[in-house]
């Protein structure tokens, strides 16, 4: 028997990932990569008895390899807060999906846990720009609000490491950031004593100062519009800086457009204040996707440009 851990490699996946092998712990094949690389069962060549677990990646994206593996025999764990589609009831699958706007992956890892390695869900909450659901589920630790503030900056530090074309654009390869993570069960120890912390809180902090110089295209009070440059750097944190936008102007949505040879690589921030619709926005193009707070066009051509201000106009003026 193998067993498979399948994960986005942001700081909802790792996070989630984490929380479940400190309390099951064993060795696996890890299988992961960039932020938008979600297509990530198509990879696994799992056979009868195998088993997998699969970390926040879209079950719409991945319903057919899964289809495929299950008929093989394999055996399937499925948690995601992504727009999913219909899931198949199969006896060999389960499915722990909720698509609700304040919810993440290890929130639902840690509801199936019962809380026992919360702080990594919070953690991974931050990361995922859900600041209050974060709070929310931090109650119960009795922590401080400097500490809070530690596990924000952690989340999106790991959050920003995800951000990239490919692998070659991140700090480290998610699998490798997982790795150094899992050898740690407290996470103020990670941001106290591990020179990967440093590394990421530094980088993450020179993207944002460019990406901040930034003006914005078509901006109203509703919607604002930013437009980065073909540039490792701009796929590093358009992430990062969409939750920044977000968490600026509550009451605002916002796209960031990364330039990328043919067209843009988009991402989308309903407003905090009411998120949805991003995800119905961004399914109205080929290669989008997301949940409804915050969503993505994987390529957008050059031609649609206007096409997609129009629309996202529309969803949020």
């Amino acid at each position: 028997m193998q067993f498979y851990d399948i994960f986005n490699g942001d700081a909802d996946g790792i996070c989630a990932l984490h929380q479940l092998r400190l309390t099951e712990p064993r060795a696996s094949v890890l299988v992961t990569g960039v932020k938008r690389d979600i297509a990530l069962l198509e990879r696994v060549d799992a056979a009868a008895g195998d088993e997998l677990t699969v970390l926040d990646i879209s079950f719409a994206r991945n319903a057919e390899a899964l289809g495929r593996l299950l008929e093989r025999g394999v055996t399937c764990r499925y948690f995601d807060h992504h727009f999913a589609g219909k899931v198949p009831s199969h006896p060999a699958l389960q499915a722990f999906i909720d698509t609700s706007p304040d919810v993440c992956t290890s929130l639902l890892v840690d509801r199936h846990l019962e809380g026992r390695q919360r702080v990594w869900a919070v953690v991974a909450a931050f990361g995922d720009n859900l600041a209050a659901a974060a709070r929310a589920a931090a109650a119960s630790l009795g922590l401080s609000e400097q500490q809070l503030e530690q596990l924000q900056e952690l989340g999106e530090c790991i959050n920003y490491n995800a951000y990239g074309d490919s692998v070659d654009d991140l700090h480290y390869h998610p699998a490798d950031l997982y790795r150094t993570l899992a050898r740690y069960t407290d996470p103020f120890d990670f941001i106290g004593g591990e020179p990967v912390f440093d590394i990421l809180r530094n980088g993450c902090a020179e993207d944002l100062y460019r990406a901040s110089e930034i003006t914005p295209q078509p901006a109203t009070a509703a919607c604002a519009l930013y437009v980065l440059p073909d540039a490792a750097w701009s796929r590093r944190v358009s992430g990062l800086f969409g939750n920044r936008l977000a968490q600026q102007h509550p009451q605002r949505a916002h796209a960031v457009l990364t330039a990328r040879p043919g067209g843009y690589r988009v991402s989308v921030r309903a407003p905090i204040a009411n998120p949805r619709g991003a995800d119905q926005l961004c399914r109205a193009f080929d290669s989008g996707g997301g949940r409804q707070g915050a969503a993505g066009i994987d390529l957008l051509p050059e031609d649609d440009f206007m096409r997609f201000v129009s629309a996202f106009r529309k969803a949020f003026d």
